[in-house]
């Protein structure tokens, strides 16, 4: 077979050779961790005539971080503020949440108890009738002096794009005819992490009521990571590099605007040619 001669023609044998071969993804990972060195960052915890919450600058894990002293049926914190805590997580392939955490006392008339801790993400943008919110939660398990007296991290893995609920999560802003809490008729795991409007860390999980307790906890390293996973050469980006790709790469040839998005500049050198038609046969999928 003779070489092509011109840089648009004659793929035959490359995309023979190419289909031998298989693309590496590339993970690119995002993450942003409020160590409250900087202030709290959007993080509220619960103050009133229950106590106080506030950022202390020693004994955190380390140096600064926020301590809660309060008694209520429960403590909450919320970041509404911070857009690495809230808006559309389905852009990422995965996203993993965590938070230390150290207990000094969780007590009930004064006799030590556990209570669950909840990882809640809310989205408040049209609520049910009669919630203030619907939600996808999940339970790390209990905490309380004896298991977490010392610094302990809680963290949590998924995937934004799932439409049921992963293991080990549950929905609220609806319930069954037994009272348990679920998400609303037609809303998915995928829809809620499309508009997160406000991140939580709780003691209230949903479908359980608890009595007045005395809380003195703190909190530390609370971080959000977002991670995509791409394919060399995925120039329409659905995850495989095969003919589409090299149409794209051939609709695009030439100059890349000066301005605006050049997806079909596989190697980023301004122009679409034919070493970007090369960068996606070396990352064929078929």
């Amino acid at each position: 077979m003779t070489a092509p001669s011109a840089p648009i023609r004659g793929f035959d044998r490359p995309l023979a050779l190419a289909a031998c071969l298989v693309a590496t993804p590339l993970a690119h990972a995002q993450t942003t961790t409020v160590t409250f060195d900087a202030g709290a960052e959007g993080w509220v915890g619960p103050i009133g005539p229950g106590g106080s919450t506030g950022i202390i600058f020693t004994g955190g894990n380390p140096g600064p971080n926020l301590r809660t002293v309060f008694n209520n049926f429960g403590i909450s914190f919320v970041n509404s503020t911070n857009a690495a805590f809230k808006g559309d997580f389905t852009g990422a392939d995965s996203v993993t949440i965590s938070i230390d955490i150290r207990v000094e006392n969780i007590s009930f008339f004064g006799s030590p108890v556990s209570r669950p801790w909840v990882l809640e993400l809310r989205d408040t943008t049209n609520p049910p009738a009669g919630y203030p919110w619907k939600s996808v939660w999940f339970l790390f398990g209990p905490i309380s002096q004896a298991n977490s007296g010392s610094w302990r991290t809680f963290t949590v893995t998924f995937d934004p794009n799932a439409t049921a609920l992963p293991a080990g999560w549950g929905g609220y802003g609806a319930e069954t005819p037994n009272a348990e809490p679920i998400l609303p008729p037609g809303t998915t795991f995928r829809d809620i992490l499309a508009g997160v409007d406000a991140m939580a860390f709780t003691t209230l999980q949903p479908g359980f009521v608890f009595g007045f307790t005395d809380f003195t906890v703190r909190l530390d390293n609370i971080a959000v990571t977002r991670t995509t996973v791409s394919v060399p050469g995925d120039v329409t980006g659905d995850g495989a590099v095969n003919a589409q790709d090299i149409a794209a790469v051939l609709s695009a040839w030439g100059p890349c605007p000066p301005k605006g998005a050049c997806t079909a500049d596989v190697d980023g050198d301004g122009d679409v040619d034919a070493a970007d038609v090369a960068a996606v046969l070396s990352g064929w999928t078929g």
